[in-house]
């Protein structure tokens, strides 16, 4: 049973990193990309660790993908607002509204 749960981690968290890369390159503008990346790579992340964890059992290799885990948990959100906060500090507007001409939002 714990075999058959961590390949479902697996193959749901490589399905989300697909579905990431699939959002970075349709979505329109800087920020949408961030936000498509960021979201989806903790979240991969999160379930791919978990996986191996399980594949892992109880054991030292187990405590270092935790570790692993808490360090990408942190950092990834983080690195994300410091993109965005830099961008919007060197003056990159997100592009609000449709690019079709209607105006409308």
């Amino acid at each position: 049973m714990i075999d058959v749960l961590s390949w479902v981690l697996l193959g749901v968290g490589g399905l989300l990193g697909v579905i990431g890369g699939i959002g970075i390159h349709r979505f329109p503008d800087f920020y949408t990309r961030l936000h498509a990346a960021g979201t989806t790579d903790t979240l991969c992340a999160i379930l791919i660790l978990l996986g191996l964890g399980f594949q892992a059992g109880l054991s030292l290799d187990a405590f270092k993908l935790f570790l692993i885990f808490v360090f990408l948990f942190f950092t990834s959100p983080t690195a994300s607002h410091a993109l965005a906060n830099a961008a919007m500090h060197g003056g990159l507007k997100p592009q609000l509204g449709r690019e079709n001409g209607s105006g409308k939002a």
